[in-house]
């Protein structure tokens, strides 16, 4: 079983900053990738961010210079630090890992509840 808890969404205005976290626990022996996504009311569910084991980072082109996602393997948890937030930004954020659990020889992706992030005056 395995589980991943999100944390650190809110309300903030359009200029601020908001840093998300992804705690991912239970019978996990590696994590390939973690990642975020967000899904704004109406419209599907959109990439916003990914970073592998190795450290390598992928971004949204209307998130890159304002978003920076990070990792602590050791914790396997995951970091998504957003600064500049637009209106547009508004969102329910989503945690993402691809990961193998003890016993299976297979990625298998799990995903978190999700957290709201409303940036509004």
């Amino acid at each position: 079983q395995v589980q991943l808890v999100e944390s650190g969404g809110g309300l903030v205005q359009p200029g601020g900053s908001l840093r998300l976290s992804c705690a991912a626990s239970g019978s996990i022996f590696s994590i390939y990738a973690m990642g975020w996504y967000r899904q704004a009311p109406g419209k599907q569910r959109e990439l916003v961010t990914t970073i592998t084991s190795g450290g390598k980072t992928n971004y949204k082109d209307s998130v890159k210079g304002r978003f920076t996602i990070s990792r602590d393997n050791a914790k396997n948890t995951a970091y998504l630090q957003m600064n500049s937030l637009k209106p547009e930004d508004t969102a329910v954020y989503y945690c993402n890992a691809d990961l193998y659990t003890y016993g299976s020889s297979i990625i298998q992706t799990y995903w978190g509840q999700g957290t709201q992030v409303t940036v509004s005056s």
